[in-house]
């Protein structure tokens, strides 16, 4: 998701000074402005789903499901807001389908080819978890920040959490290594975490 410059990126900025023209000046520092707008608008819309978020009938699926790698508040509640009830599919597979993250199939005869993903599916949720996969690019790690969100979880969804992250960060390596595009190994990541997701909805008891 959104990641925000740090300070000393920012530094690097402030002392980019020489320029052949005046209207080039203008120019980066006009753009500098709206990023740090954008920036606030964005902190602005997070806290709020932040502070929305616990009044929620699915705060509970909501909080769990950030014991993925990658689900911050934000995936979970887009993923979980346009979901809805999991339990009305009736295997992971079917979810897959419905987010657009199953390959396409052309049939000639008796061979079946596959192809692209359908994309038939939920735009906003897939791209939310295809986002989330972004992090399984590095090592399996519980540093500091998961483990602060997570401490609280039930044992058995936490588990599913570490399974996942040792699962998915060797397949994305395996992918990565084997030449396969980015665009396809993000997508069977994201794929294959909606197989963790449904592991972990089930076992989410609702607020009433």
């Amino acid at each position: 998701m959104q990641t925000y410059w740090t300070t000393r990126h920012r530094r690097w900025l402030a002392e980019m000074r020489r320029f052949r023209y005046p209207h080039q000046l203008l120019a980066f520092e006009e753009l500098k402005r709206a990023i740090d707008q954008i920036e606030a608008r964005i902190a602005t819309l997070d806290n709020a789903i932040e502070e929305a978020v616990p009044r929620w009938h699915f705060a509970p699926v909501v909080d769990a499901l950030r014991a993925l790698r990658g689900v911050n508040t934000l995936i979970a509640a887009t993923v979980v807001a346009e979901i809805g009830d999991i339990t009305r599919f009736e295997n992971p597979r079917q979810l897959m389908a419905w987010l657009g993250l199953v390959p396409s199939e052309h049939s000639s005869g008796s061979t079946t080819r596959r192809g692209r993903l359908t994309k038939s599916g939920n735009a906003l949720a897939r791209t939310m978890l295809v986002e989330a996969g972004w992090s399984y690019r590095h090592m399996p790690k519980e540093g500091q920040p998961y483990l602060k969100r997570s401490a609280h979880l039930p044992q058995e969804i936490r588990d599913i959490g570490w399974k996942a992250q040792t699962r998915l960060c060797k397949r994305f390596r395996h992918l990565s290594n084997a030449g396969k595009p980015q665009p396809r190994v993000l997508a069977a990541i994201a794929r294959e975490l909606v197989g963790f997701i449904w592991d972990i909805s089930p076992k989410t008891p609702l607020s009433t």
